[in-house]
């Protein structure tokens, strides 16, 4: 019976060890990379669209990178990736006013995300992104 009872205790710890085994390789494969060049589409409540790019260097869940477009010219971003939730935000000079620009989104896959935009006091807006 003892004996019966250990060979049990084993097996169980053994697709337990197994099972631990798989799914932190599962995760491993869908580890988050948004590192590289996007081309975005942002539509404003407002009703206007733009095409911005945006170049994203990923370090940990750490964002760094620099933003482009004809409406709020060039900046230098900065940001965070958690899990699959992304946010990267910047300051811009409209007219001479300083406009506080945030990006927050969700990853699709690594090659694509989607989410909202907020431009300060100006208006929101949603967004559309595709690694270049």
């Amino acid at each position: 019976m003892r004996t019966e009872l250990h060979r049990c205790l084993l097996t169980f710890a053994t697709l337990f060890v197994l099972t631990a085994t798989a799914a932190a390789q599962g995760s491993e494969k869908t580890k988050v990379d948004v590192t590289g060049s996007w081309a975005l589409e942002v539509q404003t409540d407002a009703g206007g669209t733009t095409t911005p790019s945006v170049t994203l260097k990923q370090d940990g869940e750490k964002l760094t990178g620099h933003y482009s477009s004809a409406t709020l010219g060039e900046a230098d971003v900065t940001g965070t990736v958690k899990g699959t939730s992304v946010t990267f935000a910047f300051n811009a000079s409209v007219q001479g006013t300083s406009l506080a620009v945030t990006y927050t989104g969700t990853l699709e896959n690594n090659n694509s995300m989607k989410g909202k935009i907020s431009l300060g006091g100006l208006g929101d807006g949603t967004f559309t992104g595709k690694k270049k």
